[in-house]
């Protein structure tokens, strides 16, 4: 049982890197949001570059969230292990 759970968190922790070290350009607007950020770039602006970024940023974070907490978990589970 020891052994699934090990194999499991690395799959998960292998999944969530690989989602948050290669993220795909996602260009993932509302309707107006994306208007206003086309007739911005079409006029030389780069707000409509900074919006997808922005929105990456905001994708990510939880990501990195849920990622540092199953960190930590696993790290003081396999200390209690070495104390037993």
């Amino acid at each position: 049982m020891k052994r699934i759970n090990k194999y499991i968190s690395i799959i998960a922790l292998a999944f969530t890197l690989s989602t948050v070290v290669a993220p795909t350009v996602a260009i993932a607007q509302c309707p107006m949001c994306r208007m206003s950020a086309e007739s911005n770039l079409k006029s030389g602006g780069t707000d409509g570059k900074g919006l997808n970024q922005g929105i990456l940023y905001m994708l990510a974070t939880p990501y990195l969230v849920i990622g540092a907490i199953g960190y930590v978990w696993w790290r003081n589970r396999k200390r209690e292990e070495e104390m037993e």
